[in-house]
């Protein structure tokens, strides 16, 4: 599935990127016209198709998880820097901005990246195989993160309103750095083999085994290039932003949508790169993706905004509403339902799609 690299400066995957960089350095802090959006937008499209190439190249020389792990804490790192720049220049009204951004990536993660990836999978292969032991441990974090994260400050009472006080918030920071980076060393030392591809019978696969592994100066290059279109994707993500944030008010949608278009934008190539791994029959490798991002959305974001609010005035509103808090527990109820057998029919894609269009119809129309 991954072509071997000729002279890379022949390549798309490698020019753009670059393009990508250098034409975020011409528009940073600028108004764009109508016509550089379109340029913009475009020169961002190419730039998550090419961090999906390159991802696949880290991927398959390091082998997983590692691979699915590299992709999702390398644009989560990015989406981080996104959001708290955001923050900074956005005031009060981007109080809800982490809160509505990391919700977003838990939905769609968890119920698009997931359920499509099943979807993929079990209309291609006629059952989608994943190892429930890893992926339900994932599940479980990702649970718990969220919760102590997004649910929990609606209902403290020491600090008014859906937000939490220094301490509390210096506990949820911690305590999602230490559970992610416990996760972490779960998924690549301890149980590693809980998190490789299976197959029909159980036992584990080793991806890609037909294809001779790239060089690892081949690979070191792709990271960096990696590093450089995941850089491009964000960083014109936040160019394209006022245009985004305008068009939300004049359609006159809530505030809310523009977080979710944001996490929509840079969970792109992962949504790709695990749709591309469910069609090869490698389903684990999608649910690595899927969770792992959700888990790292979550695991560096509140770190990130919690040092954030130290030199940031506005307010800082991390608890989620009713209706989000149902959606959230729903999701879990029927993520967890889907884990535990260790496979999956199309009507498990189904429902969690649903779920996603449920929240997606809701965060227009609350």
């Amino acid at each position: 599935m991954i072509a071997r690299i000729g002279p890379l400066a022949a390549r798309w995957t490698t020019a753009v990127p670059a393009i990508a960089v250098v034409l975020l350095a011409l528009t940073w802090g600028r108004d764009l016209p109508g016509w550089l959006v379109v340029v913009v937008t475009l020169v961002l499209a190419g730039s998550v198709l090419a961090a999906v190439h390159h991802a696949e190249v880290v991927a398959h020389r390091v082998g997983e998880p590692f691979g699915s792990l590299v992709l999702a804490v390398a644009v989560t790192v990015i989406e981080v820097a996104l959001i708290v720049t955001l923050m900074i220049d956005g005031g009060d009204k981007s109080a809800t901005l982490a809160r509505d951004t990391v919700f977003a990536a838990v939905m769609i993660t968890v119920n698009g990246i997931l359920g499509l990836s099943l979807l993929v999978g079990s209309l291609r292969h006629g059952t989608a195989v994943f190892n429930s032991e890893g992926t339900g441990a994932a599940l479980a974090t990702v649970a718990t993160l969220a919760t102590l994260s997004l649910v929990l400050p609606t209902f403290t009472t020491s600090k008014p309103g859906p937000e939490f006080s220094t301490v509390q918030l210096t506990f949820a920071a911690v305590s999602s750095l230490i559970l992610y980076a416990l996760f972490v060393a779960t998924q690549t030392v301890r149980h590693r083999d809980y998190f490789l591809p299976v197959a029909k019978q159980g036992e584990a696969t080793a991806p890609d085994e037909h294809a001779p592994a790239p060089s690892t100066r081949t690979a070191l290059i792709s990271l960096g290039l990696l590093g450089l279109a995941l850089v491009g994707v964000v960083g014109l993500a936040k160019g394209v932003s006022p245009t985004i944030e305008s068009g939300v008010e004049g359609a006159g949608l809530p505030h809310s949508v523009v977080g979710v278009i944001i996490a929509l934008l840079v969970l792109l190539p992962e949504t790709i790169a695990a749709v591309r791994a469910a069609r090869r029959d490698q389903v684990q490798t999608s649910m690595n993706l899927a969770l792992g991002s959700a888990m790292a959305s979550i695991g560096l974001t509140i770190p990130a905004v919690a040092l954030a609010s130290l030199w940031l005035t506005g307010p800082l509103v991390l608890g989620l509403g009713s209706t989000h808090m149902v959606l959230l527990a729903l999701t879990m109820v029927v993520g967890a339902l889907t884990v535990v057998p260790g496979r999956a029919t199309p009507l498990q894609g189904g429902v969690h799609l649903v779920l996603l269009a449920a929240y997606l119809e809701l965060a227009v129309n609350p």
